[in-house]
Formats: structure tokens, C-alpha cells, sequence
């Protein structure tokens, strides 16, 4: 894809995901009832506005969608999760930067399990259970918050909220991702 286009694609991309102030966002998402060919749509589409974001992980609240879905590419391998459950969480914890495309341009220190283990369904009904640790574990983790209507301004230290929500309040935060973003 040529830069001109690879802008355009990410201007788009960008247009289409719901920012921190809209109250989707709060919103507790429902369980997915219908594995259809919409369902299998919606993904793909998250998918590609994910990845033309760019981003590492896109909740279907992100999209205005309130229906428990995620999907996220941490190795070039896109996965897809409906009404996902963490079902074991790790005592040991980890601070790392994350960056969210709903709260754009700004990074926060958030704490998070190292590993979770995730059960969900795929797009077809199939059953999905696996653990995940590192990176992957982080954005489930960040992506099932969204799920939540949990933003990471809520999961971070009260000064890097505060410094946060000044920076796009003011307008300051930078226009391009300073980080990945889930």
C-alpha cells in the first residue's frame, strides 16, 4: 500500500472508533446471541480497522457495536473472541505503557496480570480455551475492559489520568499513536 493510501486508510480507520467522552464506552457490552454471517462481517471489519488504525486489539464497543466481541493481533495471526471470559488471572502483575485507541495519542502505566487464561467462543459457536501470557495477555486483558466499560484512564495512577485527560482536553496530545494501542 503506498504511504498516501496507507495515510487514508488509518484517517478512516480512525474516523470509525468511538473516543473516551462517548458513552458507548461505558456501556456494558451483551453477550453475543447470533453466530451468523454478520457476526463473521463485524470481525472482519474490526480486523481491518485495527490494523489500518493501526492498533493491537479493537473491542466492538470501539466500533459502537455493545456486544461482546474482540479481536487483536499481537504475531500476524488475527484472533477473533465472542463473550470471552478470563477465567484465571495470575497474582503476579506487571506495569507496562499501553495506549488505546479510544483515548488517542497518550500512553499510561497500567498493571496487569502476566497470564489469563481466556475461555470464548469463535465466530462460528466453536468453543475457545487457551492461556495467554506477555503482550497477548495484556491486550485481552485491555480488550475485555472494553467489554467492561472499563477505559485504561481507569486503570492507571490518578497523576497519569490527570495528565492524560489534560493532554486531550488542551488538545495536546499528539496527533500520530505514541505507542501500540489496543
Amino acid at each position: 500500500m503506498g504511504e498516501g493510501r496507507e495515510e487514508r486508510a488509518r484517517l478512516e480507520a480512525r474516523r470509525e472508533i468511538r473516543v473516551i467522552g462517548d458513552p458507548v464506552l461505558r456501556e456494558r457490552a451483551k453477550d453475543v446471541q447470533t453466530f451468523d454471517r454478520a457476526l463473521r462481517k463485524l470481525a472482519k471489519r474490526m480486523i481491518r480497522i485495527m490494523h489500518d488504525a493501526p492498533g493491537v486489539g479493537l473491542a466492538a464497543p470501539q466500533v459502537g457495536v455493545v456486544e461482546r466481541l474482540l479481536v487483536y493481533d499481537v504475531d500476524d495471526d488475527p484472533r477473533v473472541l465472542v463473550n470471552p471470559v478470563l477465567t484465571e488471572l495470575t497474582d503476579e502483575r506487571e506495569a507496562g505503557d499501553e495506549g488505546c485507541l479510544s483515548v488517542p495519542g497518550v500512553t499510561m502505566p497500567v498493571q496487569r496480570a502476566v497470564r489469563v487464561r481466556v475461555r470464548a467462543m469463535d465466530v462460528t459457536g466453536g468453543e475457545v480455551d487457551y492461556e495467554a501470557e506477555g503482550l497477548e495477555a495484556r491486550v485481552i486483558q485491555h480488550e475485555v475492559d472494553h467489554l467492561d466499560g472499563v477505559l485504561i484512564v481507569d486503570r492507571t495512577t490518578r497523576e497519569a489520568r490527570a495528565a492524560a485527560l489534560r493532554a486531550l482536553r488542551e488538545g495536546t496530545s499528539p496527533a500520530r499513536p505514541t505507542g501500540v494501542e489496543a
